[in-house]
C-alpha cells in the first residue's frame, strides 16, 4: 500500500517522523552575520514545526568561516553558536518534529564581499576569484564537517544532512568540470567522490547509529552528471552509512539533460535506486497537495516542500486536511509573509524570486 502524507516514516535506526513532509533548507538571510542564531530567523523555523513539518531543517549552516556562502547565514562552525542551536533544536522539537541542521560550505560561491578574501576550491578559479585548497586543507574541511555535526548533536538535534548539492564545495569536488586537482582527491569519480564519504563516515563514527545522516545531491547543473550521481547514490546506499538521500532534481517532473534512457523522468531515475534500508526524498516544484500525492505514488518515501512551505507555514496541515489543497496564488503581500512568519530581511531575498511578492504601490 502506498502511503498518505500523514503516514508516521521509520528510519533504520528507528527514529520515526511523524508524517512524510520535510521543511528543505531555505535561505533567508535572517540571522547574525557572525552566525549565531537571531530571533528572526528562530520564529521561521519554529513556525514550520509548529505547522506540522514532520521534519524542519535549517538553512544551509557553514561549517568554516570562510564558507560562508551570503549575508545572515546561520553558521555551526565555532562552540558560539550551540547556544541557539540548543533552544532552536528544542523548541522544534517541542512541537513533535525531527530537528536537523543542513551542513554547508559554499567553497567558491562564498562571496568576497562576505568573507573579505579569496574563495576557496577543489582547483583555482580565475571567474570565481576562488585559489585551490591545499591537501592540508583537504583534511581540514573533512575534519570540520565532522566537528559541526558533533556540535549539532550537542545541541541536541536529531540529525544532520550534508549538502552536497547546488554548486557548492563538495558538488565542486564531484563535478570533473570544476575539480581539476591531481591528487586521491580529483581525476576519477571514486576520488571526486572521497572527501564527501569520509564526511559521511566521519560523522557516523563519532556521531553514532541513532543521529540521523542524510545527504543532499543534486543531479545537473554546476557539472554534475545524472549517470555519475546516481553511482554515488547507490554507493551511499550500499555503504549503509547513511539514513536518507535528499535529492534536488529542481523540477521533480522533468526529464534529465543527460541522454540515458531519456524517455525517464529525473523522478524515475531516482525512484529506481536500490534503496535498502535508505528513505529518499525529492524536492523541487512540489508545491500543491496533488503533487504531494504524486511523489509519494511514485515510490518516494517522503516530500521536501520550499516555496509552499514559505507561503503556508502549516501546509502539511492544510495538505493533510484537503488532498487537492492549492498554496495561495503569488504574487502575495509582505504584510501576509509577515504574518507567515518572514522578517523584512527574508522578504527583500525574495524579491529575487520573479513574481513571488507583490511590488511596492
Amino acid at each position: 500500500m502506498k502511503p498518505a502524507p500523514e503516514t508516521v516514516l521509520t528510519f533504520k535506526s528507528g527514529i520515526t517522523m511523524k508524517n512524510r513532509f520535510m521543511l528543505a533548507p531555505l535561505t533567508n538571510q535572517q540571522s547574525h552575520e557572525d552566525g549565531t542564531l537571531s530571533n528572526a530567523e528562530f520564529k521561521w523555523l519554529t513556525m514550520r514545526a509548529k505547522g506540522g513539518f514532520g521534519l524542519t531543517m535549517t538553512c544551509a549552516s557553514h561549517v568554516q568561516e570562510i564558507g560562508k556562502g551570503f549575508p545572515g547565514q546561520l553558521g555551526i562552525f565555532s562552540d558560539r553558536h550551540i547556544e541557539g542551536h540548543t533552544k532552536l533544536a528544542s523548541t522544534i522539537k517541542s512541537y513533535g518534529s525531527l530537528a536537523m541542521v543542513q551542513l554547508h560550505h559554499a567553497g567558491m560561491r562564498s562571496p568576497y564581499e562576505v568573507i573579505g578574501e579569496k574563495a576557496v576550491c577543489p582547483s583555482d578559479s580565475e571567474k570565481h576569484n576562488a585559489r585551490a585548497l591545499t591537501l592540508g586543507e583537504v583534511y581540514q574541511l573533512r575534519a570540520d564537517f565532522i566537528s559541526a555535526a558533533i556540535r549539532a548533536k550537542t545541541s541536541g538535534y536529531s540529525g544532520v544532512e550534508v549538502h552536497g548539492a547546488h554548486g557548492y564545495i563538495l558538488t565542486q569536488f564531484l563535478s570533473s568540470t570544476i575539480n581539476k586537482r591531481t591528487d586521491n582527491y580529483g581525476g576519477t569519480l571514486e576520488n571526486r567522490a572521497r572527501l564527501l564519504f569520509e564526511i559521511v563516515n566521519g560523522i557516523r563514527e563519532q556521531c553514532g547509529k541513532d543521529f540521523l545522516l542524510g545527504v543532499r545531491l543534486s543531479p545537473e547543473r554546476f557539472g554534475m552528471k545524472l549517470s555519475e550521481i546516481k553511482t554515488v547514490s547507490q554507493q551511499l546506499i550500499d555503504s549503509h552509512q547513511i539514513d536518507f538521500l535528499d535529492l534536488s532534481l529542481w523540477d521533480v517532473f522533468k526529464f534529465p539533460e543527460e541522454a540515458i534512457e531519456p524517455k525517464k523522468s529525473l523522478l524515475e531515475h531516482i525512484s529506481q535506486l536500490d534503496r535498502k534500508d535508505v528513505k529518499i526524498t525529492v524536492a523541487g516544484n512540489i508545491r500543491a497537495g496533488a503533487d504531494v500525492r504524486y511523489i509519494l505514488d511514485s515510490g518516494i518515501d517522503f516530500v521536501s516542500i520550499g516555496r509552499s512551505a514559505i507561503l503556508h507555514h502549516d501546509f502539511p496541515q492544510c495538505v493533510i486536511d484537503n488532498p487537492d489543497f492549492t498554496p495561495i496564488q503569488n504574487p502575495v503581500s509582505e504584510d501576509y509573509l509577515r504574518s507567515e512568519g518572514l522578517s523584512d530581511t527574508f522578504i527583500t531575498y525574495m524579491r529575487r524570486w520573479p513574481g513571488f511578492v507583490k511590488d511596492k504601490s
